[in-house]
């Protein structure tokens, strides 16, 4: 197995500062702008990953939601700024449930 030099360990650079360096501190606009559009393209993708998974194309999905093949693609890739309530929409026609949790 082999040993981890500490030295080039600490000379690493950590996400966070990956990040700061790239789109600003915390708190700054550009990083919460970088940080929607994260998680916009993280749910985008949880999306399409399960409609694949059932075979279904975007054309499929967005008849049964009574809406464009485009409006899907946007949604998809993180680019559509949906509501919550349409999210659910679209998850309930692709069988994810959530749950809801409340934490104190």
């Amino acid at each position: 197995m082999r040993k981890i030099n500490p030295e080039k360990l600490a000379g690493l650079s950590t996400a966070n500062a990956s990040l700061d360096e790239k789109y600003g501190p915390l708190g700054s606009q550009q990083r919460e702008q970088f940080n929607e559009e994260s998680i916009a393209w993280f749910y985008g993708n949880m999306l399409r990953e399960r409609r694949k998974e059932l075979n279904m194309t975007q054309k499929q999905l967005a008849e049964r939601l009574g809406r464009e093949q485009s409006y899907i693609a946007r949604v998809e890739s993180g680019k559509a700024d949906i509501q919550l309530s349409s999210f659910f929409r679209i998850a309930a026609v692709l069988g994810i449930q959530f749950i809801p949790t409340f934490a104190n």
